[in-house]
């Protein structure tokens, strides 16, 4: 992807030269590349629990809720974000007891 030296818009290539979609400048383009390069592989441990079977066992423990079930004060729980990202992530909660879940919105 090219940018716009003059505006900042992203360029696309007609006729062999790039034109600015913003004004309209032209360049020359720049190193061409025929396919993505991954530099990282995504583990295990970067995805996200998202069905209703997830094992939360093991996940980071919240001694600060209360289970609405048992009323026991700890749970595991995990972050999401359920939102776009200028909303605050959702904390889904599993209790240690009953084994009960729920969410919080911060």
């Amino acid at each position: 992807m090219q940018f716009c030296d003059d505006c900042g818009s992203m360029m696309k290539k007609e006729d062999g030269v790039m034109v600015c979609a913003g004004c309209g400048a032209t360049a020359e383009q720049e190193v061409e590349t025929e396919a993505f390069i991954s530099t990282e592989e995504q583990t295990d441990d970067e995805l996200i629990e998202s069905s209703e079977e997830a094992n939360f066992e093991g996940k980071p423990t919240a001694k600060d809720v209360v289970c609405d079930a048992c009323a026991h004060e700890e749970a595991w729980y995990t972050i999401k974000q359920t939102a776009s990202a200028d909303e605050p992530p959702t904390r889904f909660f599993k209790c240690k007891n009953c084994g009960k879940k729920w969410r919080e919105y911060s």
